[in-house]
């Protein structure tokens, strides 16, 4: 990651090498990690993995996750947190494949992470040996930035080298290198660290193109996407936007919060729509898209892609997304190193305040409550600077009107539109964010993909408030249908979700619990949930 970040991928001393007779593959590739600063080990374990952990390091921490969806999702959370690269140990085809859905995540997600698969030992791989991996480097592709099974025992800590510049430089991503069994307790050399960049600044040339176009318009916006909180250009994203007095929208389907959402000059969030996105940005005559895809669609849409007399000038730190924007100017680096740029021109003329976004009409209390009220309770219940992880696909548009967020880091979801996330991210945000409140707004069905995670919340007793929302079913599938053809009236096979004990669920996994039924007793759940230290799930039933 970057922003707040080291710029550079290694941030201690280089360790001397020493005679390969000294030194095993295991105390090369520990060495290595610390130096990097990756202590925490998310696994969860395997037989062609064991001797890695033989004589595990007194400084380094194991977090367990009890299924690879989980270790995976931790990561995720862990390494958006930290800024740095999180450290992964699975077990070689199978628990690649069960991780694969929240890989894929981390690959949309642009999260840094290096994974370490285990494979059979090297003298029985001719023979098809069980629990190998016949294509290891094949498998996550192509959803890693880079997979490789050394040719040596020899190089293994050099390729984990190689996979931590690779994760770390942008834009960042998941990377994958295959250890077979026998490798580890090889001797080799220490690897000495380096100081790489995982900057680089936008070309000039175009940056002065659109800092032109921002002095001629008359009627900016700019669309906001995650990789501006990745990159720690909070500020300079909210100074840019009050010096052109532009309004700002957040991108479809971003995965952090990079505007404050109580600006004056906030103008609310994108649908993954073309025509909407269209629509919605009528009247400007220059939109600048902040590190954010032009645009991310959900839909099959048809005609332009912004709105006629409209130029659109994109800021983005990921090359292929610059290639296939359709339109406009793409500058590619640093979003923040970007942003200074355009700041070092200040505008020339001033330009009026746009009309001001209305607030959503307040929600009442109602028998079955309604997620409007349920979010609007929560947001009055909620510090700023609590942490929010959601995956609650269908109350998603209902919280942008009802729970606001107004500071850097404090918002995260999915950009992969997968499942399985949102409640081991919440554990690794909260691992990598020591003594932050940590609120995990989760749908009934999403929860299940991944509700291992209650678990490792209770086993590191991390103060995380688990927010179900439970309409007792896939509200999300039922709300699309209609684009597919559906009617209003039809049955959506596999929607319906009856049944589910949540209070059972999380008691069983070692968090307390509470159900609430009715809007009266909503406040004072949520006040108890969020003063508590420990783990502790919040269901609430929904209409």
């Amino acid at each position: 990651m970057t922003g707040s970040a080291p710029h550079a991928a290694a941030a201690t001393p280089a360790h001397p090498a020493t005679a390969a007779s000294s030194i095993t593959v295991r105390e090369a590739v520990f060495d290595l990690m610390r130096r990097f600063g990756m202590t925490s080990v998310f696994a969860n374990p395997g037989s062609t993995e064991l001797p890695m952990f033989r004589d595990f390091p007194s400084d380094f921490r194991y977090v367990l996750g009890l299924q690879e969806a989980c270790v995976v999702g931790m990561a995720d959370g862990y390494a958006q947190a930290t800024r740095n690269a999180s450290f992964v140990n699975l077990h070689s085809a199978a628990g690649v494949g069960n991780a694969m859905g929240n890989i894929f995540t981390a690959f949309k997600n642009r999260t840094p992470m290096v994974i370490t698969a285990g494979q059979q030992a090297r003298s029985i791989l001719p023979f098809d040996p069980f629990l190998s991996s016949a294509q290891a480097t094949e498998l996550p592709k192509p959803y890693v930035k880079w997979s490789i099974e050394p040719a040596r025992a020899q190089d293994v800590p050099l390729a984990i080298a190689r996979a931590y510049y690779l994760a770390m430089m942008p834009p960042c991503g998941p990377v994958l290198v295959s250890v077979p069994v026998d490798d580890w307790d090889q001797y080799t050399e220490l690897v000495p660290t380096r100081a790489v960049s995982t900057r680089t600044r936008p070309e000039p040339e175009l940056l002065a193109r659109i800092s032109a176009a921002l002095e001629a318009s008359e009627r900016p916006a700019f669309v906001v996407g995650a990789a501006a909180d990745r990159d720690g250009a909070w500020n300079e994203v909210v100074a840019l936007a009050e010096a052109h007095n532009a309004r700002v929208w957040v991108a479809p389907m971003s995965g952090r919060c990079s505007f404050p959402e109580d600006h004056r000059l906030f103008a609310g969030f994108l649908p993954a729509m073309r025509e909407r996105i269209v629509e919605l940005l009528e009247g400007h005559d220059l939109i600048l898209a902040i590190g954010a895809p032009a645009f991310a669609y959900h839909v099959e849409g048809a005609g332009p892609h912004v709105p006629a007399g409209a130029a659109l000038c994109q800021l983005t730190e990921d090359p292929d997304t610059a290639a296939w924007a359709p339109v406009g100017i793409s500058a590619v680096g640093s979003i923040r190193l970007g942003l200074l740029d355009l700041l070092a021109v200040p505008p020339k003329k001033t330009r009026p305040l746009p009309p001001a976004r209305k607030a959503a009409p307040r929600a009442e209390p109602t028998p079955l409550m309604s997620v409007a009220y349920v979010l609007q309770t929560l947001a009055q219940a909620r510090k700023p600077e609590h942490i929010v992880v959601e995956e609650a696909p269908s109350a998603r548009p209902v919280m942008q009107a009802h729970l606001p967020f107004t500071r850097s880091e404090t918002f995260y979801t999915m950009d992969s539109g997968g499942l399985g996330y949102g409640m081991p991210a919440s554990v690794g945000v909260s691992l990598g964010k020591p003594g932050s409140r940590v609120i995990c707004l989760i749908g009934d069905g999403s929860s299940m993909y991944s509700i291992q995670a209650l678990w490792s919340a209770a086993q590191n007793r991390l103060p995380i408030t688990f927010v179900i929302l439970n309409n007792r079913r896939y509200a999300a599938l039922q709300d699309f249908a209609p684009v597919f053809g559906f009617s209003p009236t039809d049955v959506v096979q596999g929607t319906e979700l009856p049944d589910l004990d949540f209070q059972s669920l999380a008691k069983g996994m070692g968090c307390t619990a509470v159900r609430v039924t009715d809007p009266a007793d909503l406040r004072k759940a949520l006040d108890e949930a969020l003063a508590s230290d420990a783990p502790g799930v919040v269901e609430v039933r929904v209409a």
